[in-house]
């Protein structure tokens, strides 16, 4: 099974680009999805967290307050570590088990943290979706509603640009219309499948 990280920075279009990938038959497999499942009531990771934080982290629905946790490990370098090394074992388990059910010719792993988050040896090949950070914080903002300094907070958090392209495999530039976006990834598409029949 030929296995594509997608990877990119916050509002680079990564899930534009996985649904375009998903218009052509392909199976995508979405880290976020993965990690909201895990964290979800009764599961051992929603257990950990309520443990290390108190019921204060709760909605009154008894669900995560995702807005508040979000706040404090953007906030916080070690609350930020302590997460990541209580979610991304489990998230990098699920993947894998997900990637050998697969039934397209190659799949799709979105896991925007993919050059933070360390080694995923199943993965073969890394694509970026390469956006200039002013487009990735006025979408972000836009999407999100939120003021642009707390986008760019974010940012601070994650890998630059230059170092994620350094561990490219692949580009999809994204600084214009879906339309080029589609284009690049039939191109991509098409060369990934004679890989899948190599």
């Amino acid at each position: 099974m030929l296995v594509i990280g997608l990877t990119g920075g916050i509002g680079s279009g990564k899930s534009t680009v996985a649904r375009l990938f998903s218009e052509r038959g392909i199976a995508i497999i979405d880290a976020d999805v993965i990690a909201r499942d895990i964290t979800a009531p009764a599961q051992p990771a929603f257990t950990a967290i309520t443990k290390h934080y108190g019921n204060e982290i709760l909605c009154k629905n008894g669900t995560l307050d995702r807005a508040k946790l979000r706040h404090i490990i953007f906030n916080d370098r070690h609350e930020r570590r302590w997460l990541e090394n209580l979610l991304h074992p489990l998230i990098r388990g699920e993947i894998e088990k997900q990637t050998k059910q697969v039934t397209s010719p190659y799949c799709i792993v979105v896991i925007p943290l993919l050059i933070e988050a360390g080694p995923y040896p199943f993965i073969n090949r890394i694509l970026v979706v390469d956006t200039p950070e002013h487009l990735q914080i006025e979408r972000t903002a836009l999407r999100d509603k939120v003021e642009k300094h707390q986008v760019e907070a974010i940012l601070k958090t994650q890998t630059n640009r230059q170092q994620r392209l350094k561990y490219a495999h692949d580009i999809i530039i994204n600084d214009g219309k879906r339309e080029d976006l589609a284009l690049q990834v039939d191109q991509l598409h098409h060369r990934y499948l004679k890989m899948a029949q190599a």
